[in-house]
């Protein structure tokens, strides 16, 4: 394989190995172009000038064994200098792992840590997991959460099992994930459904954001009462679907987003819970359950338990609730 240098780039080929088959063209660009931004990559994967099988793909297309990649002439940047993980950091991570074995990691992930680096963000768990493991071979991540969403993060240890997980996520029903949210006000009824396609779109800034549009791809997620307060509803929340901003651009489309939401909610109902003792978004990945998955047919299941910020203040509210 040719390397890229900080030269004069050219047209490279690459054929695709076993490690690669089925993941998407975008995915494995980023990895065989590091140090390229993500911007240059999507640019070339729309001019075309990515091609597999000689054929124009969309960024979404997965990898088939043999196929022959095309990658344009693009100039790498020099890498500049990451600073190593603190051991602070390493140990949080460490002792947040729920599950692992020799094909799967299971990270009940803190708010405010990124999945991974980029944006401005010199490294999040997938880069401190890899610090952790430097003699693992393989490890990548398997679903994204956001920055501020706590809970259930899954890291494969095996390309294996990053393929059949994939394959899951894409059936619905494969992988059954359920979040515990606070929203605002009094949801009234015991479950709801909430089925409004969702579009991604950038505001002047430049900040990613989600709205409910009839151009947007299908969306689903289902909404279980938990538990109500003087002004707010603790939930459960079911996403059949798995788009970008789902549970919280479906809550505020129902009339209800989420407490500590700085890009769904308005400041003024974030400034009553602040009050309350709320610092971060109020969205937990609470469980992951995946049938037969493991060795023998064994259903897997794991369970992340809430951050002591989030369960002291549902007891702030408890204690509000019963004056």
């Amino acid at each position: 394989m040719t390397k890229l240098s900080s030269g004069s780039p050219s047209v490279r080929f690459l054929e695709v190995a076993e490690d690669s088959e089925g993941q998407r063209i975008d995915n494995y660009l980023l990895k065989q172009l590091k140090g390229v931004p993500k911007s240059a990559i999507y640019r070339v994967l729309r001019k075309g000038e990515v091609r597999v099988n000689k054929k124009r793909i969309k960024p979404d297309y997965r990898l088939q064994l043999g196929d022959l990649v095309r990658i344009p002439p693009i100039r790498v940047q020099p890498k500049a200098e990451v600073p190593p993980v603190g051991d602070r950091l390493k140990k949080l991570i460490e002792d947040a792992i729920l599950y692992e074995d020799d094909a799967l990691i299971v990270v009940n992930k803190p708010s405010g840590v990124a999945v991974h680096g980029g944006s401005g963000v010199s490294f999040g768990v997938i880069e401190i997991l890899r610090e952790m493991r430097p003699q693992a071979k393989f490890l990548e991540l398997v679903h994204r959460l956001d920055k501020d969403t706590s809970g259930c993060l899954m890291v494969a240890k095996k390309r294996s099992m990053l393929k059949e997980l994939h394959h899951r996520l894409r059936d619905e029903g494969g992988i059954e994930k359920r979040y515990v949210a606070l929203v605002c006000g009094r949801w009234k009824g015991k479950q709801h459904r909430v089925e409004a396609p969702l579009e991604k779109f950038n505001l002047a800034s430049g900040e990613r954001m989600v709205r409910v549009s009839r151009e947007g791809k299908p969306s689903l997620t289902i909404f279980k009462w938990l538990e109500h307060f003087e002004d707010a509803t603790l939930v459960e929340a079911y996403p059949i679907t798995g788009r970008t901003h789902q549970i919280r651009v479906h809550a505020q489309h129902a009339g209800h987003s989420l407490a500590g939401d700085p890009k769904y909610t308005s400041k003024e109902a974030n400034a009553k819970f602040k009050d309350a003792g709320l610092s971060r978004l109020f969205l937990h990945a609470k469980s992951i359950s995946i049938p037969n998955l493991l060795s023998g047919g064994v259903d897997f299941y794991v369970e992340a338990p809430i951050d002591k910020p989030l369960n002291t203040l549902l007891e702030t509210l408890r204690a509000e609730r019963a004056q």
